[in-house]
């Protein structure tokens, strides 16, 4: 069956079109949201319902296409990432922080695995992540994030030039690690 068919068929409620999609998706997703959340528990809550709403909102998406269809779920997936941090009160704009301009060493950012990059991205303050989230993996422009956030689009400016420049520092300081794991 075609993902068209399977749009289709989920319109109408049938679980299992539903079922295939959520299948189809839902690894993805959760790496979408894993990137605004934190706890993957709460990743995979949010995660869950955005295919809730995803499901429920069908009747006003025309199908387009696959690449059509993965960008408008993932586009209610950072939505629901974004109220969630809003309910629990843990989206908050940084004013400052110690991360100065830093050189980048890019041997440090070669030794390190795709997970061991999202976990120093999680170890970034709350504001810092999503801004760097929303600007650099998703590509909106910082007047988008503005609107978006509440916030102006110079606070998304220094939030991302600050997120960029603690992120350097937390890669320096695991190539420095790396390379001290590597010498024992």
């Amino acid at each position: 069956m075609n993902i068209a068919e399977l749009i289709n068929d989920s319109r109408d409620g049938r679980s299992s079109a539903q079922k295939c999609l959520f299948d189809l998706f839902a690894d993805k997703m959760l790496v979408v949201c894993s990137r605004y959340v934190k706890s993957r528990e709460d990743a995979e809550e949010v995660m869950l319902d955005g295919f809730y709403k995803f499901f429920k909102t069908m009747s006003s998406f025309s199908y387009q296409g696959e690449a059509a269809l993965y960008n408008w779920i993932k586009r209610i997936m950072i939505n629901e990432c974004l109220m969630f941090l809003r309910k629990k009160n843990v989206f908050t704009i940084v004013a400052e922080t110690n991360a100065n301009e830093m050189p980048f060493n890019q041997d440090a950012l070669d030794n390190l695995t795709a997970e061991e990059i999202l976990a120093l991205i999680h170890q970034l303050p709350v504001g810092y992540r999503t801004v760097f989230n929303l600007n650099m993996i998703e590509g909106m422009t910082h007047d988008e994030i503005g609107g978006l956030l509440g916030i102006s689009s110079g606070t998304s400016k220094s939030q991302l030039s600050k997120a960029r420049n603690l992120l350097q520092k937390l890669i320096a300081q695991q190539g420095i690690e790396y390379a001290k794991q590597k010498t024992k």
